[in-house]
């Protein structure tokens, strides 16, 4: 089994709907961001990867840390992620670029469909309906 390390950051708009993204050619909707690279931060990763997938530009004091998970991954077989999880108001809207082909919006008492990610579903909205 592989093990990848990511970050990745919950939006919350301002109804508190958690922005998520779909990947091209890909069924499963997961939080934005990405592998971490070696010698790069969490938090360097995560900015590089909302700039990428969002073309969103944020300030780092503005992510706070929601928690470490691990779970399976939700696009590659015999490969468990590990993810560090930081939360953000979005500051404005975005459009999906890069890889992305898809965003929606979930609101976190909505019922859970079978296309979202993994981490999502353990770990990531329990911890976000417990610290709203």
């Amino acid at each position: 089994m592989r093990l990848l390390h990511i970050a990745a950051a919950c939006l919350l708009d301002e109804h508190g709907r958690l922005l998520l993204v779909r990947k091209r050619d890909t069924r499963a909707f997961m939080l934005p961001g990405g592998k971490i690279e070696a010698a790069e931060t969490p938090l360097a990763t995560l900015r590089r990867e909302l700039r990428e997938e969002l073309q969103l530009e944020i300030d780092e004091a503005t992510l706070v840390p929601l928690g470490q998970f691990r779970a399976p991954a939700a696009n590659e077989a015999d490969t468990e992620i590990e993810a560090r999880i930081y939360r953000a108001r979005l500051p404005h809207p975005v459009r999906p670029a890069a890889e992305l082909e898809a965003l929606r919006w979930h609101a976190l008492d909505a019922p859970e469909g079978n296309d979202l990610a993994p981490l999502l579903r353990l770990h990531v909205l329990p911890a976000l309906r417990r610290h709203p």
